[in-house]
C-alpha cells in the first residue's frame, strides 16, 4: 500500500486519468475529490466487499456444477431409455 501525505487542495494522478484530491481536512475526518472517466467504477469499501463475496460464491456455484457432458455420461448418445 502506498502513503501519501497532502495538503487541502493537492491532489494525485493515478494511470493519467483518475485524479484524488484533497478537498477539506477537518479534525479526523479528510473530504477527497475524485475525478475519472466514465467508464471507471467507484464504490466505497462498505458496499463493494458484500458484492464481491456475493460474485465469489456463484462462482463457486457454477463451477460446482456438473457440465453439460457429464449430466448424461451414463447414457451413450443416440440410445433411448426404457
Amino acid at each position: 500500500m502506498l502513503y501519501l501525505n497532502r495538503k487541502p487542495g493537492e491532489a494525485v494522478i493515478i494511470n493519467h486519468s483518475i485524479e484524488v484530491r484533497v478537498v477539506e481536512v477537518r479534525g479526523k475526518t479528510v473530504k477527497l475529490g475524485f475525478s475519472f472517466p466514465p467508464e471507471a467504477t467507484v464504490l466505497r469499501e462498505e458496499i463493494f466487499e458484500p458484492i464481491k463475496q456475493a460474485n465469489e460464491a456463484a462462482l463457486e456455484a457454477v463451477r460446482a456444477l456438473p457440465s453439460a457432458g457429464e449430466a448424461d455420461a451414463g447414457t451413450p448418445t443416440g440410445t433411448a431409455k426404457s
